[in-house]
């Protein structure tokens, strides 16, 4: 083999490589970004923890909830309250509703974020619906609780001082093993 044809096919192999490259960076690019928003908080992204810390804050913040549908999803969705008043540090647990008005079983899926973005990663969430898929049969109305509270390390972060309002906010979208028909 020449030169010019090592070259050659050296220069494929590579172009290829980058190629193969590209495209499995580009699969794990949404996992990845995922799992970055999770571990930073990044984008409103919550956190998920196994329980609230020993002691609370005097510290009182306001959360307030907001519930959404995405286009198409035939539920209703609402929180139980509109709003309400925590200790940093202090476990809380407060209910979202959602209702199947439609004659067929619809299963659905909440995503969720919290706002202002950068309290993401001191809003911890230890129970949520959000974390499995819902399917609710025809007619049927089911409270979803949500088990959170807000780190104590909010508190000593200079870019979250003076917050003193979260709000937590769900979408539910209708997953596509729901069979949907998009009649009622």
């Amino acid at each position: 083999m020449s030169a010019l044809a090592r070259r050659k096919r050296s220069t494929a192999v590579i172009l290829a490589g980058i190629v193969v490259g590209m495209a499995g960076l580009s699969y794990a690019s949404v996992p990845l970004y995922r799992l970055y928003c999770q571990i930073t908080g990044q984008g409103g992204t919550t956190q998920v923890a196994e329980a609230a810390p020993a002691q609370a804050s005097d510290a009182v913040m306001t959360i307030r909830f907001d519930a959404n549908l995405a286009r198409g999803m035939p539920w209703r969705f609402w929180p139980a309250e509109r709003s309400t008043r925590v200790r940093v540090g202090e476990p809380n647990i407060v209910t979202f509703v959602a209702e199947n008005p439609t004659t067929r079983a619809i299963t659905g899926h909440a995503t969720f974020n919290v706002t202002p973005e950068k309290v993401g990663i001191y809003f911890d969430k230890i129970e949520c619906f959000c974390f499995t898929e819902q399917v609710l049969q025809p007619g049927q109305r089911v409270e979803m609780p949500v088990q959170f509270f807000v780190d104590p390390g909010i508190l000593d972060d200079p870019d979250t001082r003076g917050v003193g309002t979260i709000t937590l906010s769900y979408t539910f979208f209708e997953t596509p093993e729901s069979g949907a028909t998009g009649t009622n």
